[in-house]
């Protein structure tokens, strides 16, 4: 992508990227073609896995460069359509493409404050921070901090912060990698993770945000078509009209008058009622520690002995054995492991397998007893807070962000936020209609059959990750009751084509979709991490004299091992996609946005003000996680149970940790000296359409 003319440059980007989306829609149609005629399907995956990156991958060599502006702010030429395309790939993450579908799906209504938050950031994207952020005409969102506050130690903490922020999100998305690499290709989970973590480095490690440009507008077509398509093509065998927005209402009620039929069905109850004692089983092994944990060893042992001794076949005494072996060694395990357990048999044994109606707004009752009230105002006071911290989320993400410096003026950048909306509500609208037509088909289609008749897929996704999707047949009928059924957020879109009985090579395309989705975060996220450590931390703070070579090159290993660290991390599966996704937007919320409003829009607002800010802010936001979250206290070794302020969930954790932080700016900017002359004369620029900053930002 060399120095265009700008009509030339828009022509090359509109012919090329026209030739892509054809020869895409023709590949699908080949690749189903060859189905039909017989080819496997672990051939089909491995051909979208293989093309996809390999497309990815060219992209990225042939936008390979050294020239720092062009590996930070891809040179500041990206059209505002096409930088809008990029900055929904960017935005559409693992969590948007498959977690969205799926909290739907489980949460009903409720899941709705996901699409609302989300959509709602790019609105105080484009009011508060983007044009400004351009105007400035940094490289990173660090960069700013530093000029606006004249401080290096602001620059050095919106660095860590741009870490933090980016690196919990990048592990969501490179789990999200192996995940959906095991899918199309079958390889077990951890060599699919490492084989897609070689799609994300090839892209961004040669080009920096250049090659991510234009690969993120390629991703966007893919994962576009792989969502819309499907989505379609099920509306139509459902209702026969090919846009489900407009029927899904008449679905949601025949979903509706299916959950009263479950609710009231003798199967469903005998499950829960078995749920229920396991529970209570559970309970009393936890009061009876430590003797009931020698009690279950004996008890295992004696069913060892009994099973040899009657000479019964070696996988009933293996089986016995393996079940011996996975006992707690430890009362602390034991008491850890029979908690969980009782957690999850009690959710098991709730209605509808724990899953909400669909169509309630909220739990409880407004106006029922004093319990069914308060259970009401609880959960449309957590349902207003998470909305509020995913829209303050977005507005603070740094890899976000960073995008609207790559376009070519202030103007642009504005209308690059519209097409970012506008190409994200192409798939936003989508997710709350998709699931509801996947609670129609598991209601009525899945629900009821024999186990032994259930289809090959559902076992290859239990083999995968059980927690993904398990089957226990609790009562011993046969039959698939909804509450002996389990499955994961992350997994609902995947098996979409599947359930419905769509051709295979919809599948593989849904999960090329997904990987494109991941990869393309990914590569936003590695890009943010390794320029806040090389450009901010290194060439600002460390050697000032480092050449563009060796910027661009120290950027390029740091990005590498990030990439590595993480995929690390993500192949111990530290927790759903969604909720580490939700834990990144807190912490971006509270840590960032309160200075960066505030260094905008408020002259007074100095460097002592912006560090305490961000230190609260963090600070408070992380400490009600921990407080609040049994799992993050139960890792930590922290006694006692959860407490919550108000009845808010951790999930919405920075509706404390933002106004801390904004609070706090205010009152120590007050309590101390003014911001020097330099930071004010910044903070005026940011208002004056013309106004060049200075040349030492970059």
């Amino acid at each position: 992508m060399s120095r265009l003319p700008d009509a030339a440059f828009r022509r090359r980007l509109n012919r090329n990227y026209a030739a892509y989306t054809v020869g895409f829609v023709l590949l699908v149609a080949l690749l189903g073609l060859l189905e039909r005629l017989g080819m496997p399907k672990q051939w089909l995956g491995f051909s979208f896995l293989l093309l996809t990156v390999l497309v990815y991958a060219g992209i990225g060599v042939f936008s390979r460069t050294t020239d720092p502006v062009e590996y930070y702010v891809a040179g500041r030429r990206v059209p505002a359509f096409y930088n809008g395309m990029a900055a929904g790939a960017d935005w559409m993450s693992a969590a948007s493409f498959l977690g969205m579908a799926g909290s739907l799906y489980l949460a009903g209504y409720g899941g709705l404050a996901f699409v609302l938050g989300w959509t709602g950031g790019f609105c105080l994207v484009a009011l508060l921070l983007a044009p400004y952020l351009r105007r400035f005409a940094g490289f990173t969102v660090p960069d700013f901090l530093g000029a606006r506050f004249d401080s290096r130690a602001l620059r050095v903490m919106g660095a860590a912060a741009a870490v933090l922020v980016s690196f919990i999100y990048l592990v969501a998305q490179i789990y999200a990698i192996g995940l959906i690499t095991t899918r199309l290709t079958g390889l077990t989970f951890e060599i699919g993770l490492f084989v897609g973590l070689g799609g994300v480095l090839v892209c961004s490690f040669l080009g920096g945000m250049r090659a991510v440009t234009w690969t993120q507008v390629a991703q966007y077509i893919i994962m576009i078509v792989a969502y819309v398509l499907p989505v379609m093509w099920l509306s139509v065998q459902q209702t026969g009209f090919p846009l489900p927005q407009f029927t899904a209402g008449s679905e949601v009620r025949q979903i509706t008058q299916r959950e009263e039929q479950l609710l009231k069905d003798p199967k469903e109850l005998e499950v829960r009622a078995l749920y229920e004692q396991r529970a209570r089983e559970h309970e009393q092994l936890l009061a009876g520690l430590p003797q009931s944990l020698d009690a279950e060893r004996q008890k295992a042992s004696q069913v060892i002995a009994r099973l040899k001794a009657e000479d019964a076949p070696l996988a009933q005494i293996q089986s016995a054995e393996k079940l011996r072996a996975a006992l707690p060694r430890t009362e602390a395990e034991a008491r850890e492991a029979w908690q969980r357990a009782v957690a999850a048999h009690r959710q098991r044994a709730e209605p509808l397998a724990g899953m909400p109606p669909h169509a309630r707004p909220f739990a409880g009752d407004p106006a029922g007893t004093p319990a069914e009230q308060e259970a009401y105002t609880l959960s449309r006071r957590n349902f207003l807070a998470l909305v509020f911290v995913l829209m303050v989320g977005t507005a603070g993400l740094p890899h976000i962000l960073t995008r609207y410096y790559t376009t070519p003026s202030v103007a642009e950048t504005r209308r690059s936020v519209a097409w970012s909306l506008f190409f994200i509500a192409l798939l936003y609208l989508s997710a709350p209609a998709l699931a509801v037509m996947l609670k129609y088909e598991v209601f009525n289609h899945l629900v009821g059959t024999p186990i032994a008749e259930l289809p090959n897929w559902i076992r290859q996704w239990m083999r995968v990750d059980p927690s993904l999707l398990s089957i226990h047949d609790i009562n011993h009928d046969g039959i698939l009751q909804l509450g002996e059924l389990q499955l994961g957020g992350d997994i609902v879109l995947l098996m979409t084509p599947e359930l419905a009985g769509l051709p295979y090579v919809l599948g593989a395309m849904v999960a090329a979709g997904a990987l494109a989705a991941a990869l393309s975060t990914a590569d936003g996220l590695l890009l943010t991490i390794s320029s806040a450590l090389s450009h901010d931390v290194y060439y600002r703070v460390l050697n000032p004299r480092a050449t563009m070579t060796q910027r661009v090159t120290i950027s390029k290993a740091l990005l590498l091992a990030t990439a590595l660290t993480a995929a690390a991390v993500a192949a111990q599966k530290p927790a759903e996609i969604l909720m580490l996704v939700s834990a990144a937007f807190s912490l971006a919320g509270a840590s960032l946005v309160p200075v960066l409003v505030g260094g905008i829009f408020w002259r007074r607002a100095n460097k002592q003000g912006g560090a305490a800010a961000m230190l609260a802010g963090l600070g408070v936001t992380v400490y009600y996680m921990i407080s609040a979250h049994a799992g993050l206290r139960q890792a930590l070794g922290l006694p006692g149970d959860p407490q919550l302020w108000w009845g808010i969930q951790p999930v919405a954790a920075a509706l404390f940790g933002i106004p801390a932080g904004a609070l706090t700016l205010v009152m120590v900017s007050l309590l101390t000296p003014p911001p020097s002359q330099a930071s004010q004369a910044l903070q005026r620029g940011l208002h004056q359409p013309g106004w060049t900053p200075p040349p030492q930002i970059n």
